[in-house]
């Protein structure tokens, strides 16, 4: 699954749906944004529990690739790996709060229930 190297849109917009589209991918970069420090697999597995562990791996491949999250791999017995917004991830920090911020008003709004405590003590 090779990504194009050379890419011609219509609109920025496209670009980021490009990098950001789908069920999965926006949900991992919240989970990695609300929170201290970096999560291992395990960690956004439990945090997007309908997420198949196939799927999830898939995603954090290709936000890598794409330069939005960094994958570190210690050198320990089992190994640790774990995943972080790189520089370029950071620059999304503040939409991806906004996104945050807007669904809390909304489902505060519609009178429902959120279980990311994390989160909203971050807001």
């Amino acid at each position: 699954m090779e990504r194009q190297a050379i890419r011609t849109f219509n609109i920025p917009a496209e670009a980021t749906l490009e990098v950001l589209g789908g069920k999965w991918k926006l949900l991992i970069l919240c989970h990695l944004n609300c929170g201290p420090g970096p999560k291992r697999t395990s960690e956004l597995k439990k945090a997007i529990p309908e997420i198949t562990q196939k799927v999830l791996t898939q995603q954090l491949r290709e936000l890598e690739e794409d330069g939005i999250i960094i994958r570190t791999v210690y050198n320990e017995v089992p190994p640790k790996v774990v995943y972080e917004l790189s520089e370029l991830g950071l620059s999304l920090k503040s939409i991806l709060d906004q996104l945050d911020e807007w669904g809390e008003q909304y489902i505060h709004q519609r009178e429902w229930k959120s279980s990311c405590s994390e989160c909203s003590q971050n807001a």
